[in-house]
């Protein structure tokens, strides 16, 4: 293996944890601005809840897409 491959993938997974960074913050204020929903409204938990987790299945898929990107463009 040469050191340059080596350099390459060890780019690669850095590159990679700092793209989990956004998804990883998009989760975080998705559930606490559900949080925040669900305490101003009780009534509205149920819908609330769903987009909740909509949008953390939205969110989650790019980091997933992210994963696959960095493994096809090696």
């Amino acid at each position: 293996m040469s050191v340059l491959a080596a350099i390459s993938g060890n780019l690669n997974a850095i590159g990679y944890g700092l793209a989990a960074i956004g998804p990883g913050i998009g989760i975080g204020v998705l559930v606490g601005k559900a949080l925040e929903g669900i305490a101003r409204q009780p009534e509205a938990t149920g819908v609330i809840r769903t987009n909740m987790f909509l949008g953390i299945a939205f969110t989650e898929a790019l980091a997933l897409i992210g994963l696959v990107a960095g493994f096809l463009f090696v």
